[in-house]
């Protein structure tokens, strides 16, 4: 004959009064939810290793950090495109923002700002709301320098493309 005693005391009849009183451990469960929408609220960044090596046209949502080879276009709006010290990139870039650590040649479009660090090169030109040149970097190309007021002109011409569809 099988003994519920040693296996557990939930299937003998005199403790399943007291059961009722344990069984409101599922009700912590509900606090697993909290963290969960926590996670999904959490940025993520994308990453081109040094070893990867990518030809083409890249577009997303989120951050960027390039060590790797590029040669493309590169459209990353809100966000930021970090070019890493062992980054070597021949594309057109046009992110919220933009930090050079490596290597890149083209041209950069920035809707807040731009930051060449000491061991950063760029050649081309710059347009953005403001730009940052420490010691040491390698800029050669053209600055235009955008207002903060130039973001909406941006946004408005995306909804005249859409009327034009219209």
């Amino acid at each position: 004959m099988w003994k519920p005693t040693q296996q557990g005391q939930s299937p003998s009849p005199t403790p399943t009064p007291e059961q009722p009183s344990a069984r409101p451990v599922p009700v912590q469960q509900p606090t697993i939810d909290t963290p969960r929408a926590a996670t999904s609220s959490v940025g993520e960044q994308a990453s081109i290793s040094k070893g990867l090596s990518i030809k083409g046209e890249i577009t997303g949502t989120e951050s960027l950090f390039i060590d790797g080879k590029v040669e493309g276009s590169i459209s990353i709006p809100g966000n930021r495109v970090t070019v890493g010290k062992n980054g070597n990139v021949t594309a057109s870039i046009s992110a919220r923002e933009i930090v050079v650590l490596g290597k890149l040649k083209g041209n950069v479009n920035a809707t807040d700002r731009v930051d060449i660090r000491a061991e950063g090169a760029l050649t081309g030109d710059v347009a953005a709301a403001r730009i940052s040149i420490e010691d040491g970097a390698f800029f050669k190309g053209g600055i235009d320098i955008r207002k903060p007021d130039s973001k909406p002109t941006a946004v408005q011409s995306e909804p005249a493309k859409v009327a034009a569809h219209s």
